[in-house]
């Protein structure tokens, strides 16, 4: 051993002292600091802001960019911006005279409100009265001429509309014109608005449109029928109360099943109280910084908490329980408490390291929401490692050496696992393979990890706000809560289907691709109807050309109908083509002057710099295929371009989620690998006990991504970052029983080691395991879906990690115990060399 590596262990051994003795002598000084940063925390947590919806993880993506710019460039920046709402219609047959009057009254209802800002309204029935009467421009006309009306005089109305893509546009898809009949239509009600307020309409916040379309609820309620109001303030009204809901589920029965597995860990109340504390001091920490750093709490830090807690938990029980093991060997409070914190502080130093590895990793994603969280678990856990390594024991030393003075009530101070238990024997279910057979139990371990890998590549993604929005039927048993708990109604996701289902397979999807560059370029209209020739497979086709929309056929139909503009047209086209290819800068001033302007200034910026083309794709096409084909449409063009639009976003943000849960994957293992082997080396000069520590981890994580294709579920938002956290989870459980094992195989023979370690660490692991599982299993409990796939796998991967610490770890240990060149009759002590005096205690 080198002269550098004594000096290093002394110099961290100091380190651990110097915190030993301040926890046990210092303790009340010790527990003053912790409430007063408490305070300071605390009060941060009134600067939390929230955040939700889908928008946030587009931010930094460069379609969702494009798409943005094409909402702030295409359209005339004097104009008044605009929001709308869709009222659904249900009915046997929407075309009644019944129904038809039904609607137009919602409409009016709505038009009377000043608050509502209705501009106008569109509708089936709206077509169907002017049908029957061609003066009834307002809406009182429109209602008085369907009352007026009789049954067949309606049905005649429809069938003459049969052929008028303004109203079997607005009907669902078994719409039959010779019967008069559709189960259901969409009205638009549009509404005027600030351009501020309309651009950040369905943002995932309050807009706006919320307040507008909760009154427009309440409103069209009142008129009967089955109408329901839907739009982007709904949308983000429920992402937000979603969030709300799912807390009001989660958290107390989170507490409820922490609460009751604590006390079977502690099996006091004193000591029960002092975990409670200790962990709600860790989230006070951590909240409080996320108000103190601006940071906004989204849908992903909802499971901040629950993993807060399951290491809190387990380091809470490990100090407890390691005290207890002490104390039962006759030293008093002080000493006792210097021997845990001794071994544990160590531990828990480890455990926190390469947990904040395993969150930090998700800050190579491109998605804004995975960093934020990975960056607050981190310091989160951090905070809990200063919480329950120094905290709680300083209060524990307090509060034993007051029992001493005062009757205060003590109960089971037993430890868990303890030599005679029934616990203690069930842990010892690993030891005797390790000792026959450890290969064999490793080459298993082995088979079935690459076996879970290699089923785990059939694991896909998906990403959409259906992801972040209550599922559109309520498991029963949510349905069956009391107040509070009892989710509110929801709507969204049913009414997102129903769309889907019912109106798109009669209409086409867009995409778009955004253009940068010299717009006023004599050959860019050219190029225009160049790539729209020979179109995808995805692409709707009309004269062997891509169904588009764009500044060129927006001008192709205005000079259509406007001989003047024609003219222009014909001046600037030197090949005849009909298609101007010079001076185009000209012919862009002559068509915004016309009537066509307001609907050319949609596809061309203000300053010709940018232009958008809407190419119009099938409705039944696959969404990686049509997003393919849009860059390919997009690559054609030599200008700048971007292909776009709502499926192209979320396409590639899906995308984004994969490299995060892959990439953050890499990093984490890499890290934790590097971190481990460091550790080992500075604490105990033998790195090859990172091989050791990480083979658990690896059974732990190949199982759980194994798990997903298993349960099917995908990688999302929620469960990109499970892989990554499985890491940093299942390090805290494998890092207890190897550091325990160092203590015990320096004093004792491997057998005595490995039946001492399993027992003692082993029995504060079950707890914890059982602790924390029900304490995040409790996410399933979640109104939002996803967020109970998340909990799922969280358990899922804790439940891995013990299985795979007390089964496999030990066979791990046992092997390396031989190959390290242990005598197994020699303490592993007797082979450290002295690292000197222990320093003074102040």
């Amino acid at each position: 051993m080198s002269r550098l590596d004594s000096v290093s262990r002394f110099d961290f051994q100091r380190f651990v002292d110097w915190v030993d003795y301040r926890i046990v002598n210092r303790s009340r000084r010790v527990i003053l600091v912790f409430l007063a940063l408490t305070l300071v925390f605390g009060a941060g947590l009134s600067a939390v802001e929230t955040e939700a919806g889908t928008e946030q993880f587009a931010e930094e993506v460069p379609e969702e960019e494009a798409f943005s710019r094409i909402s702030e460039e295409f359209s005339p920046s004097f104009a008044e911006s605009t929001g709308s709402t869709q009222l659904i219609q249900r009915a046997p047959n929407v075309l009644t005279r019944r129904e038809l009057l039904r609607m137009l009254e919602a409409q009016k209802r709505l038009a009377d409100r000043d608050d509502l800002r209705v501009s106008s309204t569109a509708s089936a029935a709206s077509v169907v009265a002017q049908t029957l009467d061609e003066d009834a421009e307002t809406l009182d006309a429109q209602i008085t001429a369907v009352e007026r009306a009789t049954d067949r005089d309606v049905a005649a109305a429809v069938s003459a509309n049969a052929n008028n893509p303004r109203f079997v546009g607005l009907l669902a898809d078994d719409f039959n014109p010779t019967g008069a009949s559709s189960t259901a239509t969409i009205a638009v009600v549009t509404h005027s608005l600030p351009k501020d307020e309309a651009a950040s309409a369905g943002q995932g916040g309050e807009s706006q449109l919320t307040p507008i379309q909760r009154k427009a609820q309440r409103i069209v309620a009142t008129v009967g029928g089955d109408i329901s109001v839907f739009g982007t303030g709904v949308i983000a009204d429920e992402f937000s109360t979603v969030i709300v809901d799912s807390l009001i589920i989660v958290v107390p029965a989170a507490v409820l099943f922490i609460v009751l597995f604590l006390v079977v860990a502690y099996r006091d109340l004193v000591d029960l109280l002092l975990g409670a504390a200790a962990l709600g001091m860790a989230l006070v920490w951590t909240f409080g910084f996320l108000g103190l750093a601006g940071i906004p709490f989204n849908q992903i830090m909802i499971a901040v908490p629950p993993l807060l807690l399951a290491v809190g938990i387990d380091f809470g029980i490990h100090a407890v329980n390691r005290y207890r093991e002490d104390r039962a060997e006759g030293h008093d409070v002080g000493e006792a408490m210097r021997k845990a914190t001794d071994q544990l502080l160590v531990a828990f130093f480890i455990v926190t390291g390469t947990t904040v590895i395993g969150f930090l990793s998700n800050l190579v994603s491109n998605l804004t929401p995975i960093r934020d969280f990975g960056v607050v678990a981190a310091i989160g856990i951090i905070f809990t490692f200063f919480v329950f390594g120094v905290f709680l024991p300083a209060t524990k030393v307090e509060i034993d050496r007051l029992r001493q003075r005062y009757p205060i009530p003590t109960f089971s101070q037993s430890p868990l696992g303890r030599e005679g238990s029934s616990l203690g024997s069930a842990l010892r279910v690993g030891i005797g393979p390790a000792l026959r057979a450890p290969v064999v139990v490793l080459v298993a371990a082995l088979l079935l990890s690459s076996g879970a890998m290699w089923y785990a590549t059939g694991v896909g993604t998906e990403f959409g706000q259906e992801d972040f929005l209550p599922p559109a039927e309520a498991p029963a048993y949510l349905k069956a809560l009391p107040e509070p708990f009892a989710p509110g109604d929801y709507s969204v996701v049913t009414d997102i289907e129903f769309l889907e289902d019912r109106f798109t397979s009669s209409q086409s999807g867009v995409v778009t691709i955004f253009l940068e560059g010299r717009m006023t370029d004599g050959a860019f209209l050219e190029e225009l109807d160049r790539v729209a020739q020979d179109p995808p497979d995805t692409f709707l086709v009309e004269n062997r050309r891509a169904e588009s929309t764009s500044i060129l056929t927006v001008l192709q139909a205005e000079a259509a109908r406007n001989e003047d503009f024609a003219t222009v047209v014909a001046r600037h086209d030197t090949d005849g083509d009909g298609i101007p290819d010079r001076e185009l800068e000209t012919v862009y001033d002559a068509l915004l002057a016309t009537e066509s302007g307001d609907q050319a200034a949609n596809y061309l910026a203000d300053d010709y710099r940018s232009a958008r083309v809407d190419y119009r794709v099938k409705a039944d096409a696959d969404d990686d295929a049509v997003v393919a084909d849009a860059r390919t449409i997009a690559d054609r063009f030599r200008t700048t371009s971007t292909a776009t639009g709502t499926v192209v976003v979320f396409t590639a943000i899906s995308d984004l989620i994969l490299d995060s849960a892959i990439q953050s994957l890499a990093i984490s293992l890499a890290g934790t690998g590097a971190f481990l082997i460091f550790i080992y080396w500075w604490l105990e000069g033998r790195p090859s006990l990172a091989l050791a520590n990480l083979v658990p981890i690896l059974v732990a994580v190949t199982s759980v991504a194994g798990t997903m294709r298993l349960v099917g579920i995908s990688f999302n938002a929620f469960t990109a970052t499970v892989l990554a956290l499985t890491i940093g989870l299942g390090v805290d459980y494998s890092v207890h029983v190897v550091h325990r094992f160092i203590d015990e195989r320096a004093e004792n023979d491997l057998r005595t080691a490995l039946d001492r370690t399993v027992r003692g660490t082993g029995g504060a692991l079950a707890g914890s395991m059982l602790t924390t599982v029900f304490g995040l299993g409790v996410l399933v409990l979640a109104v939002l879906s996803v967020l109970g796939q998340f909990g799922l796998l969280t358990a899922a991967s804790i439940v891995y990690s013990f299985l795979a610490s007390v089964l496999v770890l030990p066979s791990a240990l046992v092997v390396w115990d031989r190959f390290s060149g242990n005598d197994p009759m020699v303490p592993l002590g007797a082979l450290e060399m002295d690292v000197g005096p222990t320093p003074a205690d102040d």
